[in-house]
């Protein structure tokens, strides 16, 4: 009998679902789907500073060992026989683990990341490294060529950024090149990306997923999390990848079952959110689309609750303590002077700059976290979500140093200022969906929950998603362009 096949032009920006039914109805084979997902990564990928490294030649045995398990109809998860790949700080075995940065390029573990022992256990195929900001970020950088593949182009339109520091994941999934990307986050690094290309985002709860065997930038604010097309793509990953690890000393402990099913109404939620936050704080020319963006959060039901974030200085306190963490984490690359070979100049400064904290200084802002994390507490008991724009601007070009020019932004503060810093000093989950387009570039929305309720986050994000079609929107030609 005559195998299915599939569509191909169906293939780049299909969901996990749609991969994983079309896997096991035997429309496609896992080797298959590797080849497919390989060829335009390998190819596509470099057009976008997105590669730093192919697997595939690995990707395909992992792929022949899944389809002998999928003709015998042994179904594991929704990610068997699924290509997936990695932001390059995180280990896989004998290959370069490269952190985006020249002073690293050759470094090898002999050991995988936990994530990615996870996923691969699950039958996922690895079929690649991806590019990011060097260090992620650390010292803080002035543009988006701070990185060793040179600066992250935006599949939507290659003049402008991917957006930091997953630069390389979030252009990735955008042009369809895999169907889901591993990324981190300190302070916005999947957020941002997620939202600057037109794709799903999902930082989880602080020590969640382990850490074992990815670079440390900052000990008590690194998370690792997804960037997918949709909400239930991410947390169907999120699903394989959480979990107890003895060997992160965060580890949380606790496990994450996504339930696609997962149903609470909707009109029992008070959602806190500023209506300053859609119409004022936002670049001028994007306040339309924003605007409608918070007509459909409306349309959802829930009860809207006129919110403002506690007054702290979030940014201040999270610097400190990102970069007094920095500083022992990069300590001897700093002071022995191979910090010189970074490629951004104002990192290199920042960096040398961060051994100056004291103390004092590191102590002082954790302090003042503590106090950020038991006002947030009690935001919390008052609303069950924060919804607010993921970035009030589109994103820089990626040619051209970052602009430093304060935006003009009122003096009243709502939710969506500070909310990036707040939520990752607190520890908290957040995912991003796309919600509009301006000047041909997506916008996106951030949702905002209490620790170790990502269900619940996802569920409103999934409604979202079923209200509207902005993720159902990719990059002009990508789809059916023969590579």
């Amino acid at each position: 009998m005559k195998k299915p096949s599939i569509d191909e032009s169906r293939l780049p920006f299909a969901t996990i679902s749609e991969l994983s039914a079309a896997l096991r109805s035997r429309e496609i084979s896992s080797l298959e789907m590797t080849k497919f997902f390989g060829k335009r990564l390998e190819k596509l990928g470099p057009g976008y500073n997105a590669l730093a490294r192919s697997l595939v030649k690995s990707g395909r045995k992992a792929a022949k060992d899944a389809d002998f398990d999928l003709k015998r109809e042994r179904f594991r998860t929704p990610l068997q026989g699924i290509p997936y790949a990695v932001k390059d700080l995180l280990a896989v075995e004998d290959h370069p683990t490269t952190w985006g940065a020249r002073p690293y390029a050759h470094q090898v573990f002999d050991f995988n990341a936990t994530v990615i022992d996870r996923l691969n256990s699950t039958g996922a195929i690895l079929i690649g490294k991806l590019s990011m900001i060097e260090l992620a970020g650390g010292g803080g950088y002035t543009s988006a060529s701070a990185s060793l593949q040179g600066p992250g182009l935006n599949p939507w339109n290659k003049q402008y950024w991917s957006g930091g520091s997953s630069s390389g994941s979030g252009a990735a999934v955008a042009a369809g090149l895999v169907p889901y990307a591993l990324g981190s986050e300190t302070s916005g690094s999947i957020l941002t990306p997620a939202c600057f290309c037109g794709i799903t985002g999902l930082r989880p709860t602080y020590g969640l997923v382990s850490r074992h065997g990815a670079m440390p930038l900052s000990w008590t604010l690194d998370k690792i999390g997804v960037l997918a097309r949709t909400a239930d793509d991410c947390g169907i990953v999120l699903h394989t990848i959480a979990g107890r690890d003895d060997n992160d000393p965060a580890s949380a402990g606790k496990s994450h079952h996504h339930m696609s099913s997962y149903y609470r109404r909707f009109p029992e939620l008070k959602v806190g959110y500023a209506e300053i936050d859609w119409s004022a704080w936002p670049d001028e020319p994007l306040r339309p689309a924003f605007a409608n963006a918070l007509s459909i959060v409306k349309s959802v039901g829930s009860q809207m609750v006129e919110t403002k974030l506690p007054e702290y200085p979030y940014g201040p306190v999270i610097g400190a303590i990102i970069d007094s963490e920095a500083a022992s984490v990069f300590e001897r690359l700093i002071r022995s002077g191979q910090v010189d070979s970074l490629a951004d100049q104002g990192q290199i400064a920042g960096l040398k700059a961060s051994l100056t904290y004291s103390a004092v200084d590191y102590l002082k802002a954790m302090r003042v976290r503590s106090q950020i994390q038991n006002s947030w507490r009690e935001l919390f008991s008052q609303v069950d979500l924060l919804v607010a724009p993921t970035r009030f601007s589109l994103p820089d070009r990626a040619d051209q140093p970052f602009d430093e020019t304060p935006p003009k932004h009122p003096d009243q503060r709502g939710v969506g200022a500070g909310l990036v810093q707040g939520s990752n000093l607190c520890g908290i989950p957040a995912i991003t969906v796309p919600c509009g387009f301006v000047q041909g570039l997506p916008i996106g929305l951030q949702i905002v929950g209490p620790a170790f309720r990502e269900n619940l986050m996802v569920a409103f994000a999934r409604e979202f998603q079923n209200r509207s079609d902005f993720h159902k929107q990719h990059p002009p030609d990508l789809a059916n362009l023969s590579v």
